[in-house]
């Protein structure tokens, strides 16, 4: 589970006008934040973005599937799809999936620290 560091660099600057998203890594991933959230995720050089009840219905209809893992012997699935391929090649098109998966990310309770 890595991401290469140009891929994460190429998201960035796909989602520049999202605002200053940041890239944390974890796990051999990244996880990216705005606004104090964490709304996508970057594993193996692909992005997920936050899905939740109010959007996962759209991730399913186009057919993005969410990101597993495999923990203890057993398949995990989180709430995180993949945003389609064509997306890495559009600006536009991958600051709209990331507004997705921000809004979720809005929607959700605050964590405490």
């Amino acid at each position: 589970m890595a991401s290469t560091p140009a891929f994460v660099a190429h998201v960035l600057d796909l989602l520049d006008g999202l605002g200053p998203v940041q890239a944390r890594a974890m796990f051999g991933g990244h996880g990216l934040s705005l606004q104090g959230r964490m709304f996508a995720l970057i594993v193996d050089d692909r992005l997920y973005v936050k899905a939740d009840a109010h959007n996962r219905a759209l991730f399913e209809a186009a057919g993005l599937p969410p990101f597993t893992y495999e923990a203890k012997g057993r398949r995990v699935q989180v709430a995180y799809h993949e945003v389609p391929p064509e997306a890495l090649d559009q600006p536009e098109a991958a600051v709209q999936w990331a507004c997705e998966g921000l809004a979720a990310a809005l929607r959700a309770p605050a964590r405490r620290r």
